[in-house]
């Protein structure tokens, strides 16, 4: 009998996202990234510093997600599953802030009284005592077993990967100095020739573990804020999940109505939804009429009018009319859902911005550590061999000491505090340095339209009278009519009439009809407001209106008919506002050097009449939500570096994939939430400023390392003794000390001066 062949299919590629801890650099994050890429089944991996995630694609049949946690902890860092929506491993992110807390603390608290010590220069009676340097090394000893732990734990495991980092750099400096100043209090006599008198007792030697204790704590510090500030990074998706509703109105077979949560619907439910409430599922409706209000989906402030056949969306409101639609997609399916997991992909898959200082360390860490003990051979062999250990021990020290990486660390940090500071005050929230050192790189700005470059709600531009009729009778016949109407539309009329401050009379047999208007007796006369298919079948000519709304329509405005006692009365032109500043905003990155597009999911000829207000000559019209992070890469493939500034939930996907996110304070919280960049005030003018203050302070951290770094190159030849042979000096570890201290002082000074940085 012949056997038929067993077809054998692989199996289907699958994504794992990881929380991962204990990362302190993005050269932690490459270091985890290049382990995660060699393990068995993974296709490839992606780890972002900014977010801590790692993003993995593997093979199930070779390896599982498990296997990719232990892949992670080998290297020496934590990792957790996360859940799509949910906050990565929190509870791992909240005891990982609390250790730096503690760590933080316990630093602070014993690196006080060392400096104090160390200032005093032994003008202080009470420090000058024999046993000084003893109560020193017992306050020094736990900051830096304690303390330090995570950085001298981090370098190990740089170390046994064959690579240096920040964490390498202060495990060598503080290690350095703790260990020579254990030997000048245990053993004086190795690093002094002869018994040596000193500020801190007749028979002490000069000791530094001030200079290991107050490094410490100032660096946990720094990581203590940004491990808290990259825990925010996952609140945009939580937020979005929370715009969902959470229960459903479900209509059964027999006629009943069961409210069931909305984890529990199927596609094909009949689901009934009355005005005011959340739609719990994307559908189609099958009966009835409304407006529905999906701006927390596409951003766009006017109301969508929906009827038999129409596509509605789970999160967006019904404002007017009730209906019954049939659920389409439900639960991870819905479109909602769909943002959400663009945002995370978007967010996992932005690489980490390379730090200046990381790739400095990187070289300079392992040439500072061959010189010292290049430095300790020498002199060992070339000193007089009364002082040979000591000679070449002090000498050594000094080498690492003046190398410590203070300058260095706080090259970054302190442009980034200072001038992130600056821009809170100037109105623009800057989340950290990430973003301060990508958006002196920018060169495309994506606007979006509304509630960016105009205000976000619909408001009367135009009242225009019908022969017969004046604009003040015309306006106070809409304004009475709409009174009673929940549309946003009869809501700018309304406004547009108190602004104006004509009186309203009261209006009589209100009625509203769903995506046509409404209809009212005002002063014995009947109203109608809406749309030409509601004049028309009321038996309302329309006159030479048609061709006015035609007009206004090319304007990028929407026609509002009027009519008054049968006859048309009038029209009112109803737009999104243009922002007043927008204009000088764009001019202005214009004048920066950049390409500003405008992208919206409005239709072309509106967002054609806006571009035209503001002086954007590229623009991107009928984009739908699911579409605006993808027309944002096709930008970043024409390798330009782009930044996306907008305010609605549709836009979150789009200022993660972006470059640079910006969001206007005044849009959603979940805009705000997936950007880099928020504007406190939502004017444009702010993006300005967030490219100009980027631009300053890069160039002020690359004025910092380079400094930094130019007293490590000049200073540690001296300290190794090269000017020995021509002037007698060597550098004791207490100028190299000094010199070190001199170098952290020139990169704050240089730092604190982007306070003068005008808006």
């Amino acid at each position: 009998m012949e056997r038929s062949a067993v077809v054998i299919r692989p199996a289907a590629p699958a994504r794992v996202d990881l929380a991962v801890t204990g990362m302190t650099c993005a050269a932690c994050a490459r270091r985890i990234e290049r382990r995660l890429s060699k393990a068995e089944g993974v296709a490839d991996a992606n780890v972002n510093f900014a977010t801590s995630r790692a993003t993995v694609h593997f093979d199930p049949a070779r390896t599982g997600a498990r296997q990719l946690v232990e892949v992670v902890r080998s290297v020496g860092y934590g990792a957790a599953f996360t859940q799509e929506g949910a906050a990565p491993a929190e509870e791992a992110r909240r005891a990982e802030r609390r250790d730096l807390t503690r760590r933080f603390l316990v630093s602070a608290s014993l690196g006080l009284p060392l400096l104090a010590v160390a200032m005093s220069h032994g003008s202080v009676a009470l420090f000058n005592v024999p046993w000084i340097n003893w109560a020193q090394l017992a306050l020094a000893a736990p900051v830096v077993f304690y303390g330090g732990a995570p950085f001298y734990k981090g370098a190990w495991a740089a170390l046994r990967h064959g690579a240096a980092d920040m964490n390498t750099l202060v495990a060598t400096g503080t290690g350095a100095a703790f260990l020579y100043s254990l030997v000048a209090t245990v053993a004086p006599r190795l690093v002094t020739a002869t018994p040596a008198a000193s500020s801190h007792g007749e028979h002490a030697a000069p000791v530094y573990f001030e200079a290991a204790a107050v490094i410490i704590a100032l660096i946990l510090l720094g990581r203590l804020l940004e491990a808290r500030a990259r825990g925010r990074a996952s609140e945009a998706v939580r937020k979005l999940l929370g715009l969902q509703a959470r229960t459903a109105r479900v209509v059964r077979a027999d006629g009943r109505h069961e409210d069931v949560p909305v984890e529990a619907l199927s596609v094909g439910d009949e689901i009934l939804v009355r005005p005011g409430e959340k739609i719990p599922a994307d559908g189609v409706v099958t009966e009835g009429a409304s407006a529905v209000d999906e701006s927390m989906l596409t951003g766009e402030s006017l109301p969508v009018e929906k009827g038999p056949g129409r596509e509605v969306f789970a999160a967006t409101v019904n404002r007017a009319g009730g209906f019954r639609f049939r659920a389409a997609r439900v639960g991870r399916d819905t479109v909602l859902h769909k943002i959400v997991r663009m945002v995370e992909e978007a967010q996992g898959s932005r690489a980490p911005v390379a730090r200046l200082a990381d790739r400095i360390s990187g070289v300079f860490t392992p040439v500072v550590i061959c010189v010292a003990v290049l430095t300790f051979l020498v002199w060992f062999f070339a000193a007089p061999e009364e002082a040979r250990l000591a000679t070449a021990l002090v000498n050594a020290v000094s080498v690492l000491i003046i190398a410590c990486p203070c300058a260095l660390g706080l090259a970054t940090p302190t442009a980034v505090m200072v001038g992130t500071g600056r821009g809170a005050e100037a109105g623009v929230l800057i989340k950290g340095g990430e973003a301060l050192e990508t958006a002196h790189k920018i060169r495309c700005v994506v606007l979006d339209k509304t509630g960016t470059i105009t205000e976000g709600r619909p408001a009367v531009m135009d009242v225009l009278p019908a022969e017969g009729f004046d604009a003040e009778e015309l306006l106070k016949a809409a304004a009475a009519a709409e009174r009673g109407s929940e549309h946003p539309l009869g809501g700018a009329v309304v406004r547009r009439a108190e602004q104006s401050g004509v009186t309203l009379s009261a209006a009589e047999n209100f009625q509203a009809f769903a995506g046509r208007g409404v209809e009212a007796t005002v002063g014995g006369r009947r109203v109608l407001v809406g749309n030409a298919k509601l004049l028309s079948e009321r038996g309302v000519s329309l006159d030479d209106l048609e061709g006015r709304a035609g007009a206004l329509a090319e304007e990028g405005k929407t026609p509002v008919y009027v009519a008054v006692g049968g006859r048309a009365a009038g029209l009112l032109a109803v737009a999104d506002e243009v922002k007043a500043d927008s204009r000088a905003a764009v001019e202005a990155l214009k004048r920066l050097g950049m390409e500003v597009v405008m992208l919206t999911g409005d239709d072309g000829r509106t967002a054609r009449a806006v571009a035209r207000a503001v002086g954007v000559e590229s623009v991107l019209a009928e984009v739908p939500p699911e579409g605006k992070a993808e027309e944002v890469r096709k930008l970043q493939r024409e390798g330009k570096a782009v930044a996306m500034v907008g305010d609605g939930i549709n836009d979150a996907p789009a200022l993660a994939q972006a470059d640079l996110g910006i969001a206007v304070g005044s849009g959603t919280d979940v805009a705000i939430e997936a950007a880099d960049v928020t504007l406190v005030g939502g004017s444009l003018v702010g993006v300005v400023t967030a490219v100009r203050l980027s631009r300053r302070t890069m160039r002020v951290i690359r004025q910092n390392l380079f400094w930094a770094f130019a007293y490590n190159t000049l200073g540690i030849p001296v300290a190794a003794g090269a000017l020995y042979p021509f002037t007698g000096w060597l550098l004791s570890p207490v100028l190299a000390s000094a010199a070190m201290a001199l170098s952290s002082v020139s990169v704050v000074a240089n730092s604190l001066r982007l306070r003068r940085f005008k808006a």
